[in-house]
């Protein structure tokens, strides 16, 4: 596959197809255990099976398809072992790479939007992607004053596409729920929905990144590529190697998993508080571990695991929060993790997250809570698939009182874009199975975490 297939009516044959699919593997599995094969044996058989089409199908139709195989992708963490390593190899895939569209449509986007002289403007210029993602891809240049660059070129038709896979996939969703245990995925597909404008909109995400850029410019963890210039369908900033987070993933050593984990941490606490922005695309594709500070040894040694910084890439999504993370969050985990149930229960019927309607058990609802922000309380925190799948078990087994009581929380519009960051974020650190001092950064950025009338220490305590 080379293009973005635009015409709705392929695009929706292709995703139409994979409820049909998922039926006739179910059927080839029973003829299997007929047959003779064991359940357990048939079962994986049908998973791999399964992950296989669903991914090579979310990848080659690239738009709203592949954005959100990218969602899922950082949740795998919570799959069951025995069937996390057949989609972890489908669902990385989607992190770095997806076919790209043909030279001559590169060449003829650029033409549009940079003029017919658009190759003046480089002193080289790639025509092979160096990445790909759902709405555009990447191209390695040398801008004409010298600057290594990073030229996204938005795929024609990317709008459309979008919404017409969103609709589609919205459709069956209910189908793609095992795949993340716990999670609701139809509140995801229409939150994508509700913000293809933005994704689309190069002015908007080159002016958070601006903003981001501009703030951690002097920081000695979080790098921005500066954005260079901005047009309709292309951005251009400035190039930013190091390894790619999947990497790290799949090969890093632990120094390099907890550095990376503690900046990822640290990222998504500290954007808020400092830029009035969430960065709310949080796949392993879009960061960059990067070795040792710049300007050389006399800054200190690269390869010391404490200079290592956190490249930040994508800003077409983001929340926009002009006061920082809101302080009810961090009043609530801080009065949580006291124990105080009533005055938890109180602050999140305030906020909207236990309907006027329903009556709960303030215990009962602290008891929910508890596991979910033990990272909070402890002094550093080893995130591990193990911890993150029993949590996604705890709440998505119909037979646990966790999973009746979480069917009765209602989550209010204005927290979605933040918990599907941070539980994405939570999905990548357990992906990296890095140790993170987690109350650190939460003391450091997260308003209301600490109780203003006492002097700082333990919050648990």
């Amino acid at each position: 596959m080379s293009d973005l297939p635009r015409k709705a009516v392929t695009r929706t044959a292709k995703l139409a197809a994979l409820p049909l699919g998922f039926a006739g593997r179910a059927t080839w599995g029973l003829g299997k255990r007929i047959g003779g094969k064991s359940a357990e044996l048939v079962a994986r058989e049908l998973k791999e099976r399964t992950a296989d089409q669903l991914f090579k199908t979310l990848g080659e139709l690239k738009g709203g398809a592949m954005k959100l195989g990218q969602a899922l992708s950082v949740f795998e963490s919570a799959l069951p072992e025995e069937v996390a390593g057949p989609y972890r190899v489908a669902l990385t895939k989607l992190q770095e790479a997806a076919p790209p569209m043909p030279t001559s449509t590169v060449h003829a986007v650029l033409g549009e939007r940079l003029g017919e002289d658009w190759r003046g403007l480089f002193l080289e210029f790639e025509d092979k992607p160096a990445a790909a993602a759902s709405i555009g891809q990447v191209h390695r240049a040398v801008w004409h004053d010298g600057r290594e660059v990073a030229v996204k070129v938005q795929y024609p038709g990317a709008g459309e596409a979008l919404l017409s896979d969103l609709t589609q996939l919205s459709r069956f969703a209910r189908l793609l729920g095992p795949l993340v245990p716990g999670m609701d995925i139809k509140p995801l597909i229409t939150e994508m929905r509700d913000r293809v404008s933005e994704e689309l909109d190069y002015e908007l995400e080159a002016t958070a990144q601006r903003a981001h850029a501009g703030t951690f410019a002097e920081d000695p963890d979080v790098v921005v590529p500066a954005v260079v210039h901005q047009s309709e369908q292309v951005l251009v900033t400035e190039w930013m190697d190091g390894i790619p987070l999947s990497e790290v993933i799949a090969d890093g050593t632990q120094a390099q998993r907890d550095r990376a984990g503690q900046l990822l941490a640290r990222f998504l606490f500290s954007g808020p508080s400092r830029t009035g922005l969430l960065h709310a695309d949080p796949h392993p594709g879009n960061f960059r571990l990067l070795p040792g500070p710049p300007g050389g040894a006399e800054d200190g040694d690269g390869d010391d695991p404490a200079s290592w910084r956190l490249g930040v890439l994508d800003f077409g999504t983001v929340d926009r929060l002009p006061g920082g993370l809101p302080e009810t969050i961090g009043v609530c985990l801080r009065r949580a993790l006291g124990g105080e149930a009533e005055t938890v229960y109180e602050l999140l019927r305030g906020e909207g997250f236990v309907k006027e309607s329903v009556a709960l058990d303030p215990e009962a609802v602290l008891e929910y809570l508890l596991p979910i922000i033990e990272p909070a309380d402890a002094e550093s925190f080893l995130f591990t698939r193990g911890w993150l799948r029993a949590q996604a078990t705890r709440i998505a087994d119909p037979r646990s009182p966790a999973h009746q009581l979480g069917k009765q929380l209602n989550l209010p519009p204005s927290y979605l874009l933040i918990h599907r960051v941070t539980l994405s974020t939570i999905g990548v650190l357990c992906q990296l199975n890095a140790t993170v001092r987690l109350r650190d950064e939460l003391e450091e950025w997260l308003p209301g975490f600490v109780d203003p009338d006492a002097d700082r220490g333990p919050v648990g305590g």
